[in-house]
This record gives C-alpha cells, sequence and structure tokens, in this order.
C-alpha cells in the first residue's frame, strides 16, 4: 500500500508541477535551437531532471553517502544554470563539470582497477595518470549522456536498461539498498519513462548530467569492490552514450565544426529522419519508434552481457559488435540523409 502510495504522489505531482511550470513559462524546453525539432512544436517543462536528483539525494542521504550527495547537488545546479541559460557558453559548462568531477572524484577516491591489458595497466599504476583517465571517462559519459538526449524514453530508457542488468547480477544488494530505495529508485525510472515518452516532461541538463554523473561515479567504485567482473562489461552497459560523444567529437572536427555545439547529426537524429520518410506518423511516434529500436538493439546487447559477466572475450566482442554495428548504420543513415536533402 504504501508502495502505491509514494507513486501515486510522484505522478500527481508531476502533473501538478508541469502544469504550473507552463503556466508561468518557466524551465521550458522551446529555446528556437535548430536541433530542437525531434517532438511536436511545442514546449514542455524541463523538470525531470529534478526528479531524479531528488531520488539520488533522498538515497544517498538515507544511506549516509555524503559525498554523492553533495556530487549530486553540485551537477544538478549546473545542470539547472544550463537549462534556465543563466551559463549560454558551452565551454564554461563544460569547465565547471570539470571542477565538479575533479574535486568529487577524488574525494570518493575512484580509480580504475584493472583493464587486462598489462601494457595499459602499466601507466595506471601511476596514481595521477589513473586519476586523470577516470576524469577523462567521467566527462565522456556525462557529455555523452547529454548528446543522445534527443528523443523521448532514450535517455531515461537506456539508464533504465542499464539498471535492470546491474540489479541481475546483484548490484543494488552490494550497495545495501533497501526495500524502501529500491523503491524509490525504479519507481522514479518508471514514472518519468512514461511522462518522457508521452511528451510530458523533459530531462534537460539537469537531469543529463545527474544521471551520467551518478552512475559513472557507482559503477566505477562497483567495480573497484568487484575486479572479478570483467572491466569490459562495465564499458558494455555505458558504450552507446561514450561512444557518441566520441564519434561526434571526431565527425564535427572532419566537418570543421566546433565539438561544443549541438548538431543534427546524431545516429538518433538521422534515424528519426530515416523513419520520418518512410512512414506517415506524427513526429512523436516517429521519436518513440526511434527509441524503441534503439533501445531494444542495446537491451538485446546487455542481456548477452550481464550472462556472462566475467568473460572479457565476450564483452570485447559485443562492444567492437556494437560499434561496427552503430558505423555502419550511420554510414547508411549519413547517405541517406545526404542524397535525400540534395534532391
Amino acid at each position: 500500500m504504501i508502495e502505491i502510495s509514494y507513486i501515486l504522489i510522484l505522478i500527481i505531482s508531476v502533473f501538478f508541477i508541469s502544469k504550473i511550470f507552463n503556466s508561468k513559462n518557466f524551465l521550458q524546453s522551446q529555446s528556437g535551437e535548430k536541433h530542437q525539432k525531434f517532438v511536436e512544436k511545442i514546449s514542455v517543462p524541463l523538470i525531470g531532471g529534478f526528479y531524479f536528483a531528488t531520488a539520488f539525494l533522498l538515497i544517498f542521504y538515507m544511506t549516509n553517502q555524503k559525498i554523492l550527495f553533495l556530487a549530486v547537488l553540485s551537477i544538478f545546479f549546473l545542470g539547472i544554470f544550463s537549462d534556465l541559460k543563466i551559463i549560454k557558453s558551452p565551454k564554461i559548462r563544460f569547465l565547471f563539470q570539470i571542477l565538479i568531477i575533479l574535486f568529487f572524484a577524488y574525494l570518493f577516491e575512484l580509480k580504475v582497477v584493472s583493464t587486462r591489458i598489462p601494457f595499459f595497466d602499466t601507466f595506471l599504476s601511476y596514481k595521477i595518470i589513473n586519476f586523470f583517465f577516470v576524469i577523462f571517462c567521467i566527462l565522456i559519459l556525462v557529455n555523452g549522456t547529454n548528446f543522445i538526449d534527443g528523443l523521448n524514453g532514450l535517455v531515461i530508457g537506456y539508464f533504465a536498461l542499464i539498471s535492470i542488468a546491474l540489479y541481475s547480477i546483484g548490484f543494488f544488494d552490494d550497495f545495501n539498498f533497501t526495500k524502501k530505495e529500491y523503491l524509490i529508485f525504479f519507481s522514479v525510472l518508471a514514472v518519468m519513462f512514461l511522462f518522457n515518452i508521452s511528451n510530458r516532461l523533459y530531462l534537460g541538463d539537469s537531469g543529463t548530467y545527474t544521471l551520467g554523473l551518478v552512475f559513472s561515479f557507482i559503477i566505477i567504485k562497483y567495480h573497484e569492490n568487484f575486479p572479478a567482473i570483467s572491466p569490459y562489461f562495465i564499458i558494455l552497459l555505458l558504450w552507446y552514450p561514450c561512444f557518441e560523444n566520441l564519434f561526434s567529437i571526431m565527425r564535427k572536427f572532419k566537418f570543421k565544426r566546433s565539438p561544443m555545439y549541438p548538431d543534427e547529426n546524431h545516429l538518433h537524429q538521422i534515424l528519426f529522419f530515416f523513419i520520418k520518410k518512410k512512414l506517415d506518423l506524427s513526429n512523436i511516434y516517429i521519436n518513440n519508434l526511434t527509441s524503441f529500436i534503439i533501445l531494444l538493439f542495446n537491451g538485446i546487447i546487455f542481456y548477452i552481457g550481464s550472462n556472462h559477466i566475467y568473460s572479457t572475450k565476450l564483452q570485447i566482442i559485443l562492444i567492437f559488435s556494437a560499434i561496427l554495428i552503430y558505423i555502419f548504420v550511420y554510414i547508411v543513415l549519413f547517405s541517406y540523409k545526404y542524397k535525400t536533402l540534395k534532391k
């Protein structure tokens, strides 16, 4: 009964806060940027980050994780300042990201235990190199999460898949999650996902930053405590936003564009373009269908990977297979978009 009451309160609060924010034109999605055209042309409140940050803050408060509590608070407010256009410059936001991640990663004593590559592990045996490698990885994930946040349900659905995979291997039990903490976390995931795919709320930078930071911190710490698990299983879980970020940087450099600024050529965007040209559906349905295709693909490889968490060989095969499929699909879809726009 308590569980149902909590979920009902969560749903009702989303309805009321969304309505209030819409009436006050506060924290709205439409800012006029070209890449914001993959849903219906209405303004949607960027309140998803508030709910995720609140859930994490509550969980970390109950588990006495003071460092994580403060880290979430810091990255959330950076995201809010970005959503409110108080901090407009991507370079300044990136600088603040570096400072926040540096500070809290140091306090949390994050490190990569092993890559199972002797040559690389030799370098990581130096604490300073190991530390900055961790910072680099977290920055890639946080910004990659922001990069893939262009379709309803994609980011929340992706982290829901990660959460399910982690749940299946006892991750949350090892972090001593109680039934109440399970309820808070998975209820927020489920409710936010439903409101997101129905175009009632968006994550905003506050949501993507929060999810990226929290998951990177706890997963790295988890592998540090359980090094028998293949490190490539961790990479597999996070491959999509990380590769999206790295691939986008290389693509933008090739076309002589700044990697700091958004464009309309991410995988999810050109897949959306392809489906829109092939199916006579409204944007919202194409949006959700595109997300479902990407999530289904990742769900399949996560399922395989989570059943073989100690097999480095299999994890590497899955990662490289995912990357090769990504590149092949991207080339085909990008060529299609280019040829279609030239006509």
